[in-house]
């Protein structure tokens, strides 16, 4: 399974991998459960994880950046119920966030997909662009 096929649907929680689309909805399957559904977009709002960005001090990351700052740390994972202890993780593992704009139940959805991803041995990474890739998307 590769990174850029998943998404986070509004409502449902977890992360899924896109089986395939229709054009009222997708096909995915749960991570956490590996079932397979139809999922309707008139209902529900789908995001690619790979497009999901975070407030840093700087310039907003991918989420990519913040999962490979995760991996690297030796600071053990929180447990997803104790909201103080995600925010001093974050305050070790990834300093530069913007803690002022990236709320709590955000942080604690990141140490969930973290978990789900690891659980799955899923290599986090986006795929490169080629030079013409690149190319098209300046233009």
């Amino acid at each position: 399974m590769e990174y850029r096929k998943l998404i986070a649907i509004s409502d449902m929680s977890g992360l899924f991998e896109l089986a395939g689309s229709k054009t009222d909805g997708a096909i995915v399957r749960s991570l956490d459960d590996n079932i397979t559904k139809f999922v309707s977009s008139r209902v529900h709002h789908f995001s690619h994880i790979e497009s999901i960005e975070i407030f840093t001090v700087r310039e907003n990351v991918n989420l990519v950046e913040v999962f490979k700052a995760m991996d690297k740390s030796s600071e053990v994972i929180p447990s997803e119920k104790d909201p103080k202890a995600i925010l001093n993780y974050f305050k070790k593992v990834y300093p530069e966030m913007d803690f002022d704009r990236v709320y709590a139940s955000d942080m604690k959805k990141m140490v969930r997909w973290y978990g789900i991803i690891k659980q799955n041995d899923i290599a986090i990474e986006l795929p490169e662009l080629s030079d013409s890739e690149e190319v098209a998307t300046e233009g």
